[in-house]
């Protein structure tokens, strides 16, 4: 099979979807890897290393995607992409189709084959590749938090772990998962006051035996939400459902409540975020106010550091790739669970229903259309 790599193109996106490493091992096993020139450089990764690890360097994007049969990204395909769509090819790449209609629109117009890194789902219920983005989104919020709260960045002037005689910050994190977890973990760090608020019990019981006094966990609800929320300095939206649009768990009201120069950041905004007043933006333009209040949603937080991101994420999607590059996809699909759940959209379908359901479109179960 022919891999394709082709450099990524939204805002400030410096990741790659394949490292020198990947591309040793797929050629060992006899496939043929195109990588666009310069994909690497924005994770420390000149040309030369792909050369030597045996793949083709090519000069344009477009070359790369006509002659791939499978393309692996790190972010969704930008509109300037679509034109690149065809039956039969394969994307292996972020998608969080749930809030991009256009995109999911394009995939099913071209037939396109896609399979969403975010809804890899192992039996054991975990996302393996999801994690990986998602530690490194936790640990970052705080950092980013911590820096818009300070009195130039536009915040109230508030030093995140205070200092003898001086509160810390009230630090809340929404939702207990990956993102959550390391969320807390780095606030706590830090010495803030940290809140994690989560629906599931069992979690917050883990959470609890982990950092035992360290932090506050509180269930889930509507007014717990909204106290939380208007007391807190910086609000870290961490909630996921996987491939279905986020909840808005922080309405407009309670924003209205919060303290001017308070922070917010929108980890799940790719999903559309879970707070109502959140709208998707760029590190080039990252941030905005709601009622005083800064808000930094940007999509792809995690391309700031694309050094560690980069190689982070392709620890683990690599056995998955492989699957895909020497099976092919409807046999990886056949004989893997993960693989199956993580195909969007195959041959003209929908395949994941939680794009669909958060779309209001139509979906088809893969193992149904394999077997027709």
């Amino acid at each position: 099979m022919i891999i394709g790599v082709p450099k990524e193109i939204k805002d400030h996106e410096t990741r790659v979807g394949c490292v020198p490493s990947m591309v040793i091992a797929l050629h060992e096993r006899g496939h043929q890897v195109l990588v666009e020139s310069q994909a690497g450089v924005g994770s420390s990764i000149p040309d030369a290393e792909y050369v030597e690890a045996g793949a083709t360097v090519l000069a344009s994007a477009a070359d790369v995607w006509r002659k791939s049969d499978l393309i692996v990204k790190v972010k969704e395909p930008q509109p300037s992409e679509y034109a690149f769509f065809r039956p039969g090819l394969i994307l292996f790449t972020y998608l969080h189709l749930a809030p991009l209609p256009e995109l999911t629109e394009a995939l099913l117009k071209a037939r396109v084959s896609a399979v969403a890194y975010e809804t890899i789902r192992e039996r054991d219920g975990s996302l393996p590749l999801l994690t990986p983005m998602s530690e490194v989104a936790g640990r970052m919020a705080v950092q980013v938090g911590a820096q818009y709260l300070e009195r130039p960045n536009g915040g109230r002037g508030i030093l995140l772990g205070g200092i003898p005689g001086v509160a810390p910050a009230n630090v809340l994190v929404i939702g207990g998962g990956v993102v959550g977890h390391n969320a807390a973990k780095i606030a706590c760090g830090l010495g803030a006051n940290v809140t994690v608020i989560d629906r599931n019990l069992d979690r917050l019981r883990q959470l609890d035996d982990v950092y035992s006094n360290s932090i506050c966990t509180l269930a889930s609800n509507t007014y717990t939400v909204r106290d939380n929320v208007r007391i807190a300095d910086l609000v870290i939206g961490a909630v996921l459902i996987p491939g279905a649009a986020a909840p808005k768990i922080v309405r407009r009201d309670m924003i209205k409540t919060m303290k001017p120069g308070s922070v917010i950041v929108d980890v799940a905004i790719d999903q559309g975020g879970c707070v109502e007043t959140a709208h998707a933006t760029t590190h080039t333009d990252p941030v905005y106010y709601v009622d005083g209040v800064l808000h930094y949603c940007v999509s792809n937080m995690p391309a700031a550091v694309p050094h560690t991101s980069t190689f982070g994420l392709t620890n683990a999607t690599v056995p998955y790739l492989l699957a895909l590059a020497d099976k092919g996809l409807e046999r990886a699909c056949k004989e893997s669970l993960a693989i199956t759940s993580g195909l969007n959209t195959f041959d003209g379908d929908i395949t994941c229903s939680a794009v669909a359901d958060s779309q209001g479109k139509v979906w088809r179960e893969f193992a149904a259309m394999a077997s027709a």
